[in-house]
């Protein structure tokens, strides 16, 4: 098992403070990909003023236990958007982000999509257009654990 590493509030701020720098393409939609994507989408939403704040939702993981397929379902009715940013936590394998991808592609196929995540692993099967850093280990962040101590 890899290093477990502690990520606070201040550090998910100032990483978005960061993304939103890099961020140089416009979108009307902001998607966060359940769990981990929602507090940053909501949180870009406030900083872009924008209420086009969606959520979809995955199950990739079991845990700290990778699934064998990734489960996309409680897709948004984007139709009358033009250009949707995915915001995720992290992009580990790929997977979820691929999956989400292609189901988005398939139901919107006249919808142009970037995506950014704060943390990417560089042996992913696919980049986002934009993120933040690489992770060193395995990221506990803040939302799954300050309500548990």
């Amino acid at each position: 098992m890899p290093e477990k590493i502690y990520y606070s509030y201040a550090e998910l701020r100032d990483d978005l403070k960061t993304l939103t720098q890099k961020i140089d393409q416009p979108f009307d939609a902001i998607l966060g990909i359940a769990r981990g994507g929602l507090s940053m989408a909501q949180m870009l939403g406030e900083y872009y003023d924008l209420r086009e704040v969606y959520a979809i939702n995955t199950i990739g993981y079991e845990g700290t236990q990778k699934k064998e397929s990734v489960k996309v379902f409680n897709i948004p009715d984007l139709k009358s958007v033009k250009q949707v940013l995915i915001i995720d936590d992290i992009v580990d394998s790929g997977d979820t982000l691929v999956e989400v991808l292609k189901v988005l592609h398939r139901k919107y196929p006249k919808v142009i999509f970037t995506t950014a995540s704060i943390f990417y692993k560089k042996t992913a099967c696919v980049k986002p257009t934009w993120y933040v850093k690489e992770p060193r280990g395995w990221i506990d962040f803040f939302w799954s654990e300050d309500l548990k101590n």
